[in-house]
């Protein structure tokens, strides 16, 4: 089938096809959950031969066109600015329009905090007389925190542009229950609703180096440097702790500098490492030099790298947010924290770095939880929810 896939932001490109990424690309935050999930359901569905046409934001980069696998082509587009983001919808809004050679047999739009790709994809949809799927992986209406006067606004129009397309969408794909759950509540059919949590892609495992030796535990945040993500309590609860260990922060933007600047003042500054943005390919190699992670994140539909690193056997203190609980089984793959709470956070860290032995339980329980979440089969629980909108068989949903 052909698949109109729409998301405002998408994995970046490779370096090695001419581009590569600079600095201020890289500060629209292209490394993320959303990025990876798109990309790799991408790659997923052209093994299985389906084709794509995935309209997305080119964000820092340029725009261009690009194939990916044997029938995907994804074109990138919008304006360069960090403001006003969602035009790139209005700039796709022509070609998602657009009919060409090949029908569109099913709309997919990809939800993050950008509203305008439900705008987009409801036109699209009704354009090409196809059924309509969209995936979650923000609700703006239940998991965004909403702070600021900008995030509340969102969060009110957002709420009611958000209930309104997924009531009328043929088919809904959330992340967790409890947004299944919360969606329910909101009048989206119970019968539409399909729980397919994001995954891993094996291939990328397999080429995973060892562990590297080293003096101390090497604790690691690995993820965009966003207000949403936390990544200042991390640093003050790491400068607060009893025992002795290596911090790690990789990742970059908007909150670079504030991050940078809380590092440089931390009392344990000489033992906190820092890395810029590194492409997917890399986050295996990254994740195998650590002894855990960490994920502080004020809100998280369910946080991605936490699945990544359930595969590199990695024990989690992440916050007890969101769908985090059910991907982060406390005492069993990793510990949570209330979000916000420092001295919670560090007394975390403390009794991971100063147990040995904990890391090694949680780390075996996390290697046996993340078989749930490889993405060759979970792309075909998401084929096969196009097969039901299009009147095949009923889809097939996966607990979170």
């Amino acid at each position: 089938m052909h698949v109109l896939r729409l998301c405002s932001v998408f994995e970046p490109p490779a370096a090695a096809d001419g581009a590569g990424l600079d600095a201020r690309t890289a500060r629209f935050d292209p490394i993320g959950g959303m990025q990876n999930h798109t990309a790799a359901l991408t790659r997923c569905l052209d093994a299985q031969g389906h084709s794509q046409t995935v309209l997305t934001s080119r964000l820092g980069g340029p725009r261009r066109s690009t194939g990916q696998g044997a029938g995907a082509l994804v074109h990138r587009t919008g304006v360069r600015t960090r403001r006003a983001r969602q035009l790139w919808a209005l700039a796709a809004l022509p070609r998602a329009l657009s009919r060409g050679a090949a029908p569109v047999d099913v709309v997919h739009g990809h939800q993050g905090e950008d509203l305008a790709t439900l705008v987009l994809a409801r036109l699209a949809a009704r354009r090409h007389r196809c059924p309509l799927v969209v995936t979650v992986h923000c609700s703006v209406g239940h998991t965004l925190t909403a702070h600021s006067l900008h995030a509340r606004m969102v969060r009110a129009v957002g709420g009611l542009i958000e209930r309104s397309t997924l009531r009328r969408a043929d088919a809904v794909v959330v992340l967790t229950e409890r947004t299944a759950a919360a969606l329910r509540a909101d009048g989206v059919p119970a019968g539409r609703i399909n729980v397919i949590p994001s995954g891993f892609e094996p291939t990328l495992f397999e080429r995973a180096p060892g562990t590297a030796a080293h003096d101390r535990p090497r604790i690691g945040y690995v993820g965009r440097l966003a207000a949403q993500k936390r990544a200042d309590l991390l640093v003050t609860a790491f400068g607060a702790m009893r025992e002795e260990a290596d911090l790690v922060v990789v990742g970059d933007g908007p909150e670079r500098d504030r991050v940078h600047a809380l590092i440089r003042a931390s009392p344990a500054a000489d033992r906190i490492s820092t890395s810029g943005f590194v492409e997917h390919s890399a986050v295996p190699g990254v994740l195998a030099s650590l002894d855990l992670l960490v994920l502080p994140s004020a809100y998280e539909e369910m946080g991605s790298v936490l699945v990544e690193a359930m595969v590199a056997g990695l024990p989690v203190v992440a916050s007890d947010v969101g769908g985090i609980p059910e991907v982060v089984r406390h005492g069993e793959t990793g510990l949570l924290v209330p979000p916000g709470d420092v001295p919670a956070l560090t007394a975390a860290l403390d009794r991971l770095v100063a147990d040995r032995e904990l890391r090694a339980r949680l780390a075996a329980g996390a290697r046996e939880r993340s078989r749930d979440y490889s993405w060759p089969h979970l792309s075909t629980r998401v084929a096969d929810v196009y097969r039901q909108v299009r009147g095949g068989e009923p889809a097939l949903t996966v607990p979170a």
